[in-house]
């Protein structure tokens, strides 16, 4: 299993960025993908979620109506959409893996069971 994620680097507050995650080694179809942050200084937590069929998709409560996540199982990619973005979202993103195809919003980082090396995401005020 890999998955190498892209797209990070520095923004002003208010600007977009696009990170892009691209998985190989497994059905990806198959199983739900996450995008997990972790800001200095604070736990891991979930942003975004999306089904293996790319049906459903789950946010955070801090960036819902900002953030959206979508994925091409043709190319076994999942992108992270990020619109709106606050000092706050200042954090090292990762791309990670569901156990099962279907979204969980309860302990979700323990059913995770991949995660890539990540890439970081600066808002400057």
């Amino acid at each position: 299993v890999q998955l190498v994620e892209s797209g990070g680097g520095y923004v002003q507050s208010g600007g977009s960025m696009r990170l892009s995650c691209t998985a190989s080694g497994f059905p990806f179809s198959n199983y739900a993908m996450y995008w997990v942050r972790r800001a200095p200084g604070k736990w891991l937590e979930w942003v975004a979620g999306i089904s293996g069929g790319g049906e459903s998709t789950i946010y955070a409560d801090s960036v819902r109506g900002r953030f959206t996540i979508s994925r091409d199982n043709a190319k076994n990619t999942v992108i992270l959409q990020m619109d709106s973005l606050r000092p706050e979202d200042t954090a090292a993103y990762y791309c990670a893996r569901l156990k099962t195809s279907n979204l969980v919003s309860v302990r979700v980082l323990a059913q995770l069971d991949w995660q890539g090396q990540g890439t970081q995401v600066t808002v400057s005020p």
